[in-house]
């Protein structure tokens, strides 16, 4: 088993996952080279410009790879039409010519099978693969899904106006030096084309482009200050991982992750890269740094990390985890709810995180209509004498200003409303339940969707904290699930924190592995809250990749439950699952907790 060394140049996640991981496949290139590919090129003379309204006259095609040729096809076609007079002048193809020769019905399947498994290559391909995909479409035949290069798209993207004074063919012919000149006969035609086609290579050779999907990047309409940083993503592996763009100052603008970092980076520099945004980022980045993950779950929590400790200009979300509300139970001798920023240890009671103030003050208001504890501010003495509020007169609060109500009656409001909140929402659900039904049948749809959205903000919050809650409060839980080439991919969670994660390869015990992992892995101390040790964001992804199927238990520390009468099991109230999810994410994981022994693990 071999550890790869970390990369010096990547910046070091915060709160690092274990240094182990299994060993990645490693290739200098995955691209196809140029000089692997076989390229046909195809020429077509027709009787118009349009398919449908034309027909095709003449095929010639020539095959070559690595520079020789492999072989030609040439074949006149009946178009089933008079060819007009000047298109028999220009080609010198005549109906007495053509008069014997196939339909295209019958000549298209022998060209497929002669370009079968090639690069499609023409000059002015729109034309002559649109020619061909339409006769295709029309006697029934599966149109291959070639890749296409456009030796005159090309040719614009290369040539200045200085060496030629447009791109035609015969102009480019001659510029190139090709051993046939075009004639307006397809073979003629496709064998000059093959001339151009490798001049042009020579040319883009030297600009870094050596394999065909390079050139199918180098062909898009991509700015030339932007096709100039494609090198950015030399240095970088074909591995799972994270991306840090950088400025020359080494600011870090943005933060990716992808299943392969090379590739991906790579898109940054294509015409497929349509975001405005990021087109402005790439025009200052100057550097990208790549940090290799064993795993896709690592890659997305060191992400959000990243992100979190960078806060790069050019990402929109996860940028401020720090910023989170909750609704508290306030201690003191008559409580109430208060929204906060942070969790302390004082023995109240929490609802939350919440992404946005709103939401927060949402749920508080769903609170509110199922306990009629007091809304105002002041504090109170254990024996108060103010003067009650408008929700008093409104019945919507039990008034303890005025001393109506006693502090231990005023108190099983409150223990009512703390089961509500980490128990059993029932009372709430309720509550909001027979609100909705009156204003409902009053009518009042506006009021009753008020109450709705109130409803699903209590319930969706209450289930989050609950969920995450049970998990951090497991000092550890070591997860295992098969990998497509039948290694182990492993991960090791302490307090609902990622701590460590990587690959058991084909043929080594997970076991071992394992424990290499967690005697590598972070150590990871229990805070206040379910959020102490990791973002919400980070414990719902280690949430949701537990949940799914195939996910085997290993080791577990601690318990891990949830309230049989938790806020969980209303969901499918505010969102029902897809017809084709029969069971509970909770049911599939149970179903897959088989131990992981030997026996199982492939050779």
């Amino acid at each position: 088993m071999s550890s790869p060394s970390p990369d010096p140049a990547a910046a070091p996640a915060p709160g690092p996952l274990a240094p182990i991981r299994g060993v990645q496949p490693s290739f200098d290139d995955l691209g196809t080279p140029l000089r692997d590919v076989t390229f046909c090129v195809v020429d077509l003379e027709t009787t118009g410009g349009a398919p449908g309204d034309s027909g095709i006259t003449e095929i010639g095609a020539v095959k070559v790879r690595a520079g020789e040729l492999v072989g030609e096809f040439q074949t006149l076609v009946n178009p089933s039409e008079p060819i007009p007079p000047f298109i028999a002048v220009l080609t010198g193809i005549t109906d007495v010519m053509v008069a014997t020769s196939p339909r295209i019905g019958s000549a298209l399947p022998a060209f497929l099978e002669f370009a079968r498994g090639c690069v499609l290559v023409a000059h002015n391909a729109p034309f002559d693969v649109g020619f061909l995909k339409h006769d295709s479409q029309v006697h029934g035949y599966d149109w291959p899904d070639f890749p296409v290069v456009d030796t005159a798209l090309l040719a614009r993207r290369v040539l200045t106006p200085d060496e030629v004074p447009n791109c035609k063919l015969g102009t480019l012919a001659k510029l190139f030096r090709a051993t046939t000149t075009p004639n307006h006969r397809a073979l003629s035609d496709a064998r000059a084309t093959v001339d151009v086609l490798h001049g042009l290579f020579e040319r883009v050779g030297s600009l870094g482009v050596q394999t065909l999907e390079d050139l199918q990047t180098f062909s898009a309409r991509v700015a030339p200050a932007v096709r100039k940083k494609r090198h950015l993503a030399e240095s970088l592996p074909h591995a799972p991982g994270v991306y840090l763009f950088t400025d020359d100052r080494g600011e870090v603008l943005y933060v990716g992750k992808s299943k392969d970092l090379r590739t991906r980076v790579r898109s940054y520099f294509t015409a497929s890269e349509t975001r405005t945004r990021i087109g402005e980022m790439i025009g200052i980045a100057s550097g990208v740094r790549g940090i290799e993950c064993g795993t896709s779950l690592e890659a997305e929590v060191r992400e959000l990390r990243l992100i979190a400790e960078h806060k790069p200009r050019y990402n929109r979300r996860s940028k401020f985890p720090e910023r989170q509300h909750w609704l508290k139970v306030t201690v003191e001798p008559f409580p109430r709810l208060s929204l906060v920023k942070q969790l302390k240890d004082d023995g109240a009671g929490y609802l939350g995180p919440f992404s946005s103030r709103k939401t927060a003050e949402r749920a508080m208001a769903a609170l509110h209509e199922a306990f009629p504890i007091r809304q105002c501010t002041p504090r109170m003495s254990r024996a108060p004498r103010m003067s009650p509020c408008v929700l008093a007169e409104m019945g919507r609060c039990v008034a303890p200003c005025d001393g109506r109500i006693d502090m231990d009656a005023y108190g099983a409001f409150v223990e009512g409303l703390r089961a509500a909140l980490v128990t059993d929402p029932s009372p709430v659900i309720e509550a909001l339940t027979r609100r909705i039904d009156v204003l409902s049948a009053d009518e009042r749809f506006e009021d009753a969707a008020l109450h709705r959205d109130r409803l699903g903000a209590f319930v969706r919050s209450s289930a989050k904290m609950q969920r995450m809650a049970a998990v951090t409060s497991c000092p550890e839980i070591c997860a295992a699930r098969r990998t497509e080439d039948g290694g182990w991919e492993l991960h090791v969670v302490r307090h609902g924190r990622l701590a460590a994660a990587g690959i058991a390869v084909r043929g080594t015990d997970p076991r071992k592995y394992l424990d290499m992992l967690r005697a590598s892995a972070e150590t990871v101390l229990p805070g206040i809250g379910p959020v102490a040790t990791a973002s919400p964001e980070e414990i719902e992804l280690v949430l949701r990749w537990l949940d799914q199927p195939g996910i085997r238990l290993v080791e577990m520390n601690g318990t891990w439950t949830c309230p049989i009468s938790g806020a969980g099991r209303h969901l499918r109230r505010l969102d029902p699952p897809r017809s084709e999810d029969h069971h509970h994410p909770s049911e599939r994981r149970r179903r897959s907790m088989r131990p992981l022994g030997p026996a199982r693990v492939g050779t």
